[in-house]
C-alpha cells in the first residue's frame, strides 16, 4: 500500500506573542560554579488490605511484617500505617472546621507533616458531571447525595464535592464531617446560585481560519468529560489515604470517534492516586420502549420491521454506560445503573472502604521512562492473610532535554507505550472514499488547541514547531500505515499574536482496503516536549456489497474552505488532485469538533457511488436539523445531475447550509440522499452544537 498525502497543515486560529525574554547574565567563570550533585527518588504508597482467612482485618503489622518487590528487586519498606476505619472508633479526632465561605476552592487540601485529620477514615468525594447531565437528572443526583447525608452518613465518613462545569473542574467543597456544610453546599449546587452561567463562548470573530476558539474543545467532546475527571483524581493524589469517587453522569459515550487513549489515561491516574471510582446513572431505572416513547414521532422504514431500530435503541443506551463500567471495573470500583434510590450507591462506595495499610517505599528503579512496573506485596515468614492492593504503575514520563537522536527515540517509545501520553489535548476525524473499486482514501484531520502549544523567538521572527507520528494497524495488529512529519511554522507578528486561543489543524491521509483498522497518533511540541495521543478504532466498509441502500461516503462537515496557495505549510510529495477534499484550487477543513458559529455556513460533502451507471443518474440531498424530537430547520432540496467519475464511480454531493436561522444550542443533524431512479436512500445522522 502507499501512504499519500503527507501533511497537509491548513490552520490556524491563533494567540499572543510574547515579548523575548530578557537576557540573562553571563555564567560564572567555571572555577567560580559551585559544585552540585543532583539526585531523584520516587516514593511510591500502597493501600493494602489484609484480611485472614475468615475475612477480618489482621491489624497490628508492622514494615518489619512486609515483603515488597518490584519488577522482581526487593524494595526497602518505609513506613507502614494502619488506618482502623469502624462504626464504633472511640478515638476519632475531630476534623478542622470547614471555612466560613462557600466560595470555590482551587484545590483539594494537601494536610502537612503531622497532619491527621484524615487518620481512620472514609474518605468519599462526590463527583457531578454537569457539562453533559440534564436538569432532571441532575436534580435526581443532587437530592439523592443530600439524602444520603440525612441518613446514611456515618460518624468516620469525610466527604468532598467537585464539579464539571462549562468553566471547568470545581472544588465546591474540601473534605469535611460537617453535615451542615455539606448540604449548604449541594443546596447552592442544585439551585444554580454557584454555577457559571457563561453558556456557550461567543465565536463572532470570524477573521480567522474556523471561527471559534480553543473554548470549542470543551463543549462537544467526550474526551474532555474524561479529561477532567483526570484533572479531579489528580488533585485527590497528594492525599496517600485510599478514596472513593462517586461519579454522577447522565453516562459518556466513548465510541470510534473518540479518544481511546483518554480513558487509559484517566484509569492509570486514578490507579496511581489510590482512588476507585463508583460510576452512578444519574437517569436512574431506564425502561426505554424498543420503538421510542410518546416524546418520539413513529419511526418508519423497514428497520422497524426487521427489530433494527428497536436493536439500535438498545445498543445506543449500552454504549453511554459502557465506558463507566470500565471507568469503575479498572480503578476497583463499582458501577451503579438503573437505580432510582442513588443514595444506595453512595452509601455501598463508602462501604467498600474498610481498615487498611498504608505502606510506602522508596522504588530503586526513578527512571522517568514511563514504563509498566509491577508489585508484589506479600507478609513475611509464616504470617498467612489475603492481600488486596493495585499490581503496578506507570512511571512518570519525561520528554525533554534530550538531543536530537534522543528526542526521536523518546517519540518512537511514546508511541509504543501502553501508558498514553496525554499532555496536549487532541480531536481527531477519520473520514474515508472510495478511490477504485478496491482502494480507499482514509483522509485524517487533527486538531490541536495553539494554546497548547510553545513559540519560540528565531531570527526575529515566531516559530512553533510540531512532531508528528503515528501508525495505522488492521484488526491483527500488523502496522499497515504509518505517517513521521515535523512541521516547524514561522508566523507574523500578527498571526503568532492569536496563537494562544486559536486551534491548529494539521492533515494527512493514508491508501487502505476496506476492513477494520486502529489508529494512533502522537502530536510533540519540539519546544517543550509535551505530547498529545489521540487513539481509535475505525472501519472502512466494503461499498461494493452494499445492496439495500444508496452506498455513500463518510460526510464532512466543515465551515471553511482555504485555498491550496495560502496553506502554512505544504509537505513536499503531497497529491492535492487526488484528495476528493480538493476541488478548484480550494480546500475543505473537517470542523473536527463539531461546533459552528451561527455567522458562517455549513458546508456538508459527501460522495454517492452509482457503479453501474455510466453517466450520472440525478439524485437530490437536504440536510435537516432537529431540536430534541423536534424538526428545527431543513435546508432546500439539492439536485445533483452531472459529476460521475470514471474509475471509482463517485458523484460528488456539496450542500451549503446557512446557520443563522438556528438559535445556539445542540442539534441532531441528518443527511438524506435519494436516487429516485433507482429507488435507494442513504441516511447519515450526527450531533453539533451552534454557537452565537
Amino acid at each position: 500500500m502507499t501512504q499519500s498525502f503527507l501533511a497537509f497543515l491548513v490552520a490556524l486560529l491563533l494567540v499572543g506573542a510574547q515579548s523575548a525574554p530578557p537576557q540573562s547574565p553571563p555564567p560564572p567563570p567555571e572555577s567560580q560554579q559551585p559544585l552540585r550533585f543532583k539526585t531523584s527518588t520516587r516514593l511510591l504508597v500502597q493501600t493494602v488490605t489484609v484480611k485472614d482467612k475468615d475475612g477480618k482485618i489482621i491489624e497490628g503489622l508492622t514494615p518489619d511484617d512486609f515483603v515488597v518487590t518490584e519488577d522482581g528487586v526487593q524494595q526497602d519498606v518505609a513506613f507502614v500505617e494502619l488506618q482502623h476505619i469502624d462504626d464504633n472508633n472511640t478515638q476519632l479526632k475531630p476534623m478542622p472546621p470547614p471555612k466560613a465561605d462557600v466560595a470555590t476552592q482551587p484545590a483539594i487540601a494537601t494536610p502537612g507533616p503531622g497532619d491527621t485529620r484524615y487518620q481512620n477514615r472514609r474518605l468519599v468525594v462526590l463527583y457531578f458531571d454537569l457539562a453533559a447531565m440534564p436538569m432532571n437528572d441532575r436534580l435526581r443526583a443532587f437530592s439523592n447525595a443530600q439524602k444520603y447525608l440525612d441518613g446514611q452518613m456515618a460518624r468516620e465518613d469525610a466527604i468532598a464535592i467537585i464539579t464539571f462545569e462549562g468553566g471547568g473542574v470545581r472544588v465546591k467543597q474540601d473534605f469535611t464531617d460537617n453535615r451542615e456544610r455539606l448540604r449548604d453546599v449541594l443546596q447552592r449546587s442544585m439551585d444554580g446560585s454557584d454555577q457559571d452561567q457563561d453558556g456557550y463562548p461567543d465565536a463572532s470573530e470570524v477573521g480567522t481560519a474556523f471561527g471559534q476558539d480553543s473554548v470549542e474543545f470543551n463543549i462537544f467532546n467526550t474526551d474532555r468529560q474524561l479529561a477532567a475527571l483526570q484533572t479531579a483524581v489528580t488533585m485527590l493524589k497528594a492525599v496517600p489515604e485510599q478514596k472513593a469517587l462517586v461519579y454522577f453522569g447522565s453516562g459518556i459515550r466513548l465510541n470510534a470517534t473518540d479518544n481511546q487513549a483518554q480513558l487509559r489515561a484517566t484509569i492509570n491516574a486514578a490507579i496511581k492516586a489510590n482512588v476507585a471510582i463508583h460510576p452512578i446513572d444519574a437517569r436512574g431505572l431506564l425502561a426505554t420502549p424498543p420503538l421510542g416513547d410518546a416524546t418520539r414521532a413513529s419511526p418508519g422504514g423497514i428497520d422497524m420491521f426487521t427489530g433494527k431500530t428497536a436493536e439500535n435503541v438498545s445498543s445506543n443506551l449500552t454504549r453511554t454506560q459502557d465506558t463507566l463500567y470500565a471507568l469503575a471495573k479498572d480503578t476497583g470500583g463499582k458501577a451503579m445503573f438503573d437505580y432510582n434510590d442513588l443514595s444506595l450507591g453512595i452509601a455501598e462506595a463508602a462501604r467498600s472502604i474498610s481498615s487498611y495499610y498504608i505502606v510506602g517505599y522508596y522504588s530503586k528503579d526513578t527512571a522517568n521512562d514511563g514504563k509498566f512496573h509491577k508489585v508484589q506485596i506479600k507478609l513475611k515468614g509464616e504470617r498467612t492473610g489475603e492481600l488486596a492492593y493495585r499490581k503496578g504503575y506507570y512511571a512518570d514520563k519525561v520528554f525533554k532535554e534530550f538531543s536530537s537522536v534522543e528526542k526521536e527515540r523518546q517519540l518512537e517509545e511514546a508511541l509504543l507505550l501502553e501508558n498514553p501520553v496525554t499532555d496536549i489535548q487532541i480531536a481527531m476525524e477519520v473520514n474515508y472514499f472510495q478511490l477504485n473499486p478496491a482502494e480507499y482514501f482514509v483522509p485524517v484531520a487533527i486538531k490541536i488547541p495553539g494554546g497548547e502549544l510553545a513559540l519560540a523567538r528565531k531570527r526575529s521572527a515566531a516559530r512553533t514547531t510540531i512532531d508528528f507520528i503515528g501508525e495505522v494497524k488492521d484488526e491483527y495488529g500488523i502496522t499497515v500505515q504509518n505517517v513521521r512529519d515535523k512541521l516547524t511554522i514561522s508566523l507574523s507578528d500578527e498571526a503568532a499574536a492569536q496563537l494562544a486561543k486559536r486551534p491548529v489543524q494539521y492533515q494527512t491521509g493514508f491508501t487502505l482496503l476496506p476492513g477494520k483498522y486502529s489508529i494512533k497518533i502522537l502530536a510533540r511540541d519540539a519546544e517543550t516536549g509535551r505530547i498529545g495521543t489521540f487513539q481509535a478504532p475505525f472501519v472502512i466498509p466494503n461499498l461494493n456489497r452494499e445492496e439495500q441502500r444508496l452506498p455513500i461516503s463518510s460526510v464532512v462537515l466543515s465551515s471553511q474552505r482555504v485555498r491550496l496557495d495560502e496553506a502554512l505549510y505544504n509537505a513536499k510529495g503531497s497529491a492535492p488532485n487526488a484528495d476528493p477534499l480538493v476541488a478548484d484550487g480550494q480546500k475543505l477543513v473537517p470542523h473536527v469538533t463539531r461546533v459552528f458559529s451561527r455567522s458562517r455556513d455549513l458546508y456538508v460533502f459527501l460522495e454517492a457511488y452509482q457503479r453501474t451507471a455510466t453517466t450520472t443518474e440525478p439524485m437530490v440531498a437536504y440536510a435537516t436539523f432537529f431540536s430534541g424530537a423536534q424538526k428545527a430547520f431543513e435546508s432546500p432540496m439539492l439536485t445533483v445531475a452531472s459529476g460521475l467519475k470514471d474509475r471509482s464511480k463517485a458523484v460528488p454531493i456539496a450542500l451549503t447550509v446557512p446557520l443563522a436561522s438556528l438559535n445556539p444550542g445542540p442539534y441532531d443533524c441528518q443527511v438524506t440522499v435519494l436516487e429516485p431512479g433507482g429507488s435507494k436512500v442513504a441516511f447519515w445522522r450526527t450531533s453539533l452544537v451552534v454557537v452565537p
